[in-house]
């Protein structure tokens, strides 16, 4: 399937309101066309994986063809130096969450591109690295209960950065890791009440988010009826 049909059949699919529905949600709709992720998920289901074709995808530079490429994109195939280009051109939170969590946590060396990010000047980029490492704490059966438990003093080192981009995935991630399991919501909640205690205002917000839902009822039902737990 050639990257110029599916454009196409991406522009037959435009809708103003709903573009002017995504810039009310804080994306950057300058080359976007309105179409939900829902709407491009079963386009990709008809596509199938191909590399070839996400590459060209993402050269197009449209919101949505660039979304797709990212569910397209075969992971075995994709490697960092991709990621690396394509983090360049984030431009809006849905685009770098949609990557993150369709692709880049699966390729090879996920966790040194994330730990390699999370230090970045560019809001974006940083982002980025912070969603990677919240995918992986909670999806990973590769990573243990320790080598998580080891993203926790990065995140107390992030939760500084008043950057409202960035402040939301610190806190995606500490959330994330105190969902994985009891040990690691007891570390995390752990972790949340050292930020509240912090002069950072972005700490404290972390903090007060994280431990609503970490020690939510729901949550820890849920973490308690977990086998193996």
């Amino acid at each position: 399937m050639r990257s110029s049909d599916i454009i196409a059949a991406l522009r037959e699919l435009e809708s103003p309101k709903d573009r002017a529905g995504m810039a009310r949600f804080g994306i950057n709709v300058d080359n976007a066309l309105g179409i939900s992720v829902n709407t491009l998920r079963r386009l990709a289901k008809d596509i199938g994986r191909d590399h070839e074709l996400a590459l060209a995808l993402w050269q197009s530079g449209i919101h949505e063809a660039c979304i797709l490429a990212s569910i397209v994109a075969d992971p075995g195939r994709f490697k960092t130096k991709h990621a690396r280009a394509w983090v360049k051109d984030f431009n809006s939170w849905d685009l770098c969450d949609q990557c993150c969590q369709n692709l880049f946590w699966q390729i090879e060396g996920a966790q040194g591109l994330a730990l390699s990010w999370i230090t970045s000047r560019q809001e974006f980029t940083k982002r980025a690295g912070f969603t990677i490492l919240a995918v992986l704490a909670f999806k990973s059966k590769a990573l243990t209960t320790e080598e998580i438990a080891g993203f926790l003093p990065i995140i107390e080192t992030a939760a500084a950065d008043e950057r409202n981009f960035v402040k939301k995935a610190v806190n995606w991630a500490l959330r994330q890791i105190g969902k994985r399991n009891l040990a690691l919501n007891r570390q995390a909640i752990a972790c949340a009440k050292r930020l509240l205690t912090r002069d950072e205002k972005s700490a404290r917000w972390i903090a007060r988010d994280a431990l609503r839902e970490l020690t939510s009822d729901k949550v820890q039902q849920r973490l308690r009826s977990r086998p193996g737990r």
